[in-house]
């Protein structure tokens, strides 16, 4: 008799038969037996194979049948899900380290299969299809943990309103939204991301009313001693996974003098870490040695919201070219020569009787009403390059006249700045009336129209909840990006 062993090698799992070998054993028998024997043996084979197919599924099932039935069910009212299902706010370390024992223990047993953050590339799955995984529709999926921080580095400096909603507020912001969003987790373990809520901007100058930073650099090194003496992160990565919020002037520079702050540059501790940094400087600066994620300067969403009430074609704006803010008339003056590189001083001295130029040098309470009023809103360096009334100008359909050399604005990767904005070099301030009249003659209608579109407006607005879009949001899917940078992904 012919050897029948090579009919099982097709599919390559042992006493598992494919098609092909039943088909192969069949011409087997096919030339050794006789056709009547032949058709005997086909006939009742399939019958024969199908009943015992079927005593075999029902012995399983029964077999089954017990361990289903005794099988636990997950309590929905314990454990880290149920943290997650009660509440996503802040809470004490020392309240969720039990129920995340428990839940690390449900985990040990439980051997379902799951996406991870770096499984949606590979397998190509839409980063706008809002899933579980990724219920935010980011580029990446990631989880992000909120260090519970002593109060001294955050809640306490609240007592003065002005923290919340100074220009430099955003550190509060995103610390606020991100404790309700989906995408924080109370598990260090599983997250690719850590927060450090420390409000460094929310020390007020009694003088001038503006935020201090002396004590800021301190401020940092202190929380960064404290979360690596108390959990393993910092230390497992050097910080590289670890947010700072840098809001002001200069960043993690702490300063608000340029030159001072390049003397001092970012703190050694911090310069593995990502730092959320307002606005930025093109090209190599010693405040920038860090990567950093550009955002925003904080303007209140609630009175943006308050002033803007009349659609684009409803607008009525008589003041042709507008700016109120600090200008320096006696150029000697050590303020005048420093502050603004003295462009502030050039566009009062030049155009301060110009009937198209308004130019107050006084602050108002209702200054957003004169933005409204208006088509092109002056923008010129202070202190730094940035100035808020970038964002303010947007919010409010003014046209934005950006005076700084080389400043780098936030979110370029989808805010396209030269369709709603105006660029003018610092050397050409003195012109600038000329230019703002072409501008007008040309293509004014085009940028206006650009300039009013929601997403434009809306992604450099902090609104609380977060919105797909917005500033915050773009902070997050910005942080998505780089997840190659996690702990988890080195």
């Amino acid at each position: 008799m012919h050897r029948v062993s090579g009919v099982w090698r097709s599919n390559g799992h042992r006493g598992l038969p494919s098609c092909s070998s039943f088909t192969s054993f069949s011409k087997h028998h096919r030339h050794e037996a006789p056709s009547t024997l032949y058709s005997y043996w086909e006939k009742p084979r399939s019958l024969s194979l199908a009943i015992c197919t079927f005593f075999s599924v029902f012995v399983l099932c029964l077999l089954a049948l017990p361990f289903a039935v005794d099988m636990p069910l997950e309590n929905p009212k314990s454990g880290y899900q149920a943290l997650l299902r009660t509440s996503l706010r802040a809470m004490p370390l020392g309240e969720t380290n039990n129920a995340l024992h428990e839940e690390k223990e449900v985990r040990k047993s439980d051997k379902e299969w799951q996406l991870k953050p770096d499984h949606f590339t590979l397998f190509k799955v839409s980063s706008f299809d809002t899933t579980p995984f990724n219920p935010l529709n980011l580029t990446n999926a990631i989880r992000i943990y909120v260090y519970d921080l002593p109060p001294k580095f955050n809640e306490d400096w609240l007592v003065d309103e002005r923290c919340s909603n100074h220009l430099f507020a955003s550190e509060v912001a995103i610390h606020k939204i991100l404790l309700t969003s989906p995408i924080r987790t109370l598990d260090p373990y599983e997250a690719d991301f850590f927060f450090m809520p420390v409000y460094v901007s929310c020390k007020f100058s009694p003088k001038t009313g503006f935020p201090w930073l002396g004590h800021a650099p301190k401020l940092m090194q202190a929380a960064v001693n404290h979360v690596s003496t108390k959990m393993e992160f910092w230390n497992r990565s050097w910080g590289r996974d670890h947010i700072f919020v840098a809001a002001h002037d200069y960043g993690a520079c702490f300063h608000t003098l340029e030159t001072q702050a390049i003397a001092q540059g970012i703190p050694q501790f911090m310069r593995n870490s990502l730092i959320l940094q307002t606005f930025g400087v093109k090209g190599f600066h010693p405040c920038q040695a860090a990567e950093h994620i550009q955002i925003p300067p904080y303007i209140s969403p609630s009175v943006a919201v308050s002033y803007v009430k009349d659609p684009l074609e409803h607008q009525q704006r008589d003041i042709f070219a507008y700016f109120r803010g600090k200008m320096e008339i006696n150029p000697k003056n050590v303020s005048g020569l420093l502050y603004s590189k003295g462009i502030r001083t050039v566009l009062y001295k030049r155009f301060s009787r110009n009937k198209r130029f308004v130019l107050k040098r006084h602050r108002v309470d209702n200054s957003q009403q004169e933005m409204l009023r208006s088509t092109f809103c002056l923008c010129p360096l202070g202190w730094a390059p940035w100035s808020p009334r970038i964002v303010e100008a947007v919010t409010y359909g003014c046209i934005p006249v950006i005076i700084a050399d080389n400043i780098s604005l936030p979110y370029s990767h989808t805010i396209d700045w030269s369709s709603i904005s105006l660029t003018v070099p610092e050397h050409d301030v003195p012109k600038l009336d000329k230019i703002l009249i072409g501008v007008a003659v040309t293509n004014l209608t085009a940028i206006q129209r650009n300039l009013w579109r929601g997403e434009n407006r809306r992604a450099l607005l902090f609104t609380d909840p977060l919105v797909q879009g917005d500033a915050t949001w773009h902070i997050f899917d910005l942080l998505s990006s780089t997840l190659d940078r996690s702990f988890a992904n080195q």
